[in-house]
């Protein structure tokens, strides 16, 4: 295409190297960098390219079509966001988010702005790796039995993400994408040795329903390097081994034949696969560039992302599970990660408890539930089964949380607080297959004695007033109240009440607002997109 329209935005350790192939390539038209000495470098090492710090000033740029984003993995989710709401075509780095909801979230709002959102999982722009899925979907393999994956390395060790969600997306990738299939069990068990609540070493087991089994091992406290992919099929075995300079992928023609009706290896010579190399992540940007041009959906497009995220969810919830080994019931303490069980609790099978949480008296929490880190969960609470509670919650005393709420993080619940989830309950009629879902998003309030009816979404940072009855809807920073309730005003972050004038508002906090229209405030730097100004300017 050679026309410079891509801004890579974060260039440290592996974001230097996108700078480098967009810049082969044609493409880099803009370098987003914080780091004051870092820019200076790329100042002097790409003179014909743009060196910004301001991220909100590249998405305005109207030269810039698209973003290549390679910033830590927690930042993802909003500067995915604010790409998209800008306009602009994102290509970002593993992980797409760490959150199944935002990703979902990412993934609908590429597909309304007609965008392209392409998640860096960059194996599948690997020759040996594009051979082998060839090998596996024409049979040359035959009936694939199990896939396992080894990647192990000594460093680079990290604080912001344990192993598992820095190692072992590559791989998740490769077999939900060889196999076709989602997992429909996930096991995963890891160590933590150099820090209390990071993983540093995993290994997770999945089983699919075609009755493939899987399973991944990372680590980055092994001796030496090892990134092996084997898939063994009843034909063919094929390993790829990337630490490997001229054995990139081998098939092992074994096979297993019957004599005297008992199982007997017969062993065959081994046959290196000739590939014709090149580099991955060039080829990877290079589709990128194109899917730009051509609109075509990119092989690791933002469904596939979230696909690979919602199974390193799942392993991490496993991972998480602080169940005994032998699955029994009961009280649950453990002094390493700070998470703290009353004796009077109870803890059913297959619960996942964070880091910090505390449970206190006579609580219940019901199986296939997880709640996040550093939560408090007061007297005589009941949670699950199948809930999913974030991080930083807290839940006070008699307050049920029912299946098919979802509290995200830093909900507050208060005192016997009502959540139903069954719109017109009979005692004499079953009718949880007819369950509706609520959601209570980022940071929102729920006051004391309030009721949320069913079937509605609680924005990111309302405020129901205390006995407040919610049938519908609640906007984000709204205040109501009342039965039913009804909106009197607008919420800070912080929890003060705003007062608006002339469509603007500064709380004592520091925060200031903008009034987008009757239904919608924004905090000013969020008013940075083209949408948001053009919808604030139309109004």
């Amino acid at each position: 295409m050679g026309q410079k329209n891509i801004a890579v935005v974060g260039s440290g350790y592996w974001g230097k190297n996108l700078v480098r192939n967009f810049d082969a390539i044609g493409c880099l038209h803009t370098i987003c960098e914080r780091d004051q000495a870092t820019r200076e470098r790329f100042d002097s090492e790409y003179p014909d390219c743009n060196v910004e710090s301001d991220y909100s000033s590249v998405l305005k740029d109207h030269d810039v079509q698209a973003v290549a984003i390679a910033t830590p993995a927690e930042t993802h989710a909003k500067l995915v966001e604010q790409a998209l709401l800008a306009g602009k075509d994102v290509y970002v780095e593993k992980p797409l988010c760490l959150s199944v909801t935002e990703g979902r979230k990412l993934v609908d709002l590429a597909s309304r702005q007609g965008l392209i959102l392409m998640v860096g999982h960059l194996l599948w722009y690997h020759p040996a790796v594009i051979e082998l899925k060839r090998l596996v979907t024409s049979g040359q393999l035959g009936r694939i039995q199990y896939i396992y994956s080894n990647r192990l390395n000594l460093g680079k060790i990290r604080r912001e993400e344990n192993i598992l969600w820095s190692f072992a997306p590559h791989d998740i990738s490769v077999i939900l994408g060889l196999l076709n299939e989602m997992p429909n069990k996930v096991v995963s068990h890891g160590g933590n040795y150099l820090h209390e609540s990071i993983a540093d070493v995993t290994m997770s087991s999945l089983s699919f329903p075609s009755g493939v089994k899987a399973h991944i091992f990372v680590s980055w406290l092994h001796p030496f390097k090892e990134q092996k992919l084997v898939v063994v099929g009843d034909r063919q075995m094929a390993v790829f081994n990337d630490v490997s300079s001229t054995q990139k992928l081998t098939l092992f023609p074994h096979s297993v034949d019957w004599i005297d009706n008992s199982p007997v290896a017969c062993r065959a010579d081994e046959v290196v696969v000739p590939l014709e190399m090149s580099e991955p992540l060039r080829a990877e940007c290079q589709h990128f560039v194109d899917c730009i041009e051509s609109r075509c959906t990119p092989r690791t497009d933002g469904e596939e992302g979230l696909r690979v995220l919602t199974v390193l969810d799942q392993c991490q919830t496993s991972l998480q599970s602080r169940r005994s080994d032998d699955h029994t019931r009961g009280p649950l303490s453990n002094a390493r990660t700070g998470v703290f069980v009353h004796d009077t609790s109870v803890i059913d099978q297959d619960v996942a408890i964070g880091n910090g949480t505390k449970i206190w008296h006579f609580t219940h929490v019901l199986g296939d539930s997880t709640i996040g880190d550093n939560c408090s969960v007061g007297q005589n609470v009941v949670i699950g089964p199948n809930v999913r509670v974030g991080n930083g919650v807290k839940i006070q005393n008699n307050v049920s949380v029912y299946e098919g709420v979802t509290l995200e993080d830093d909900v507050f619940c208060g005192p016997s607080m009502v959540f139903t989830n069954v719109h017109n309950p009979r005692s004499h009629i079953s009718r949880m297959h007819e369950v509706r879902p609520t959601l209570v998003k980022r940071g929102a309030t729920l006051g004391a004695n309030s009721t949320i009816v069913c079937g509605v979404t609680v924005n990111a940072y309302a405020f129901v007033g205390a006995g407040a009855v919610v049938t519908k809807d609640v906007p984000a920073h709204a205040l109501v109240v009342g039965n039913p309730a009804r909106q009197i005003g607008w919420m800070c972050q912080c929890g003060l009440r705003l007062s608006f004038d002339n469509g603007r508002s500064s709380c004592k906090c520091g925060k200031s607002y903008v009034q987008i229209d009757e239904t919608t405030i924004s905090a000013v730097e969020d008013v940075e997109s083209p949408d948001v100004a053009n919808k604030q300017h139309s109004t």
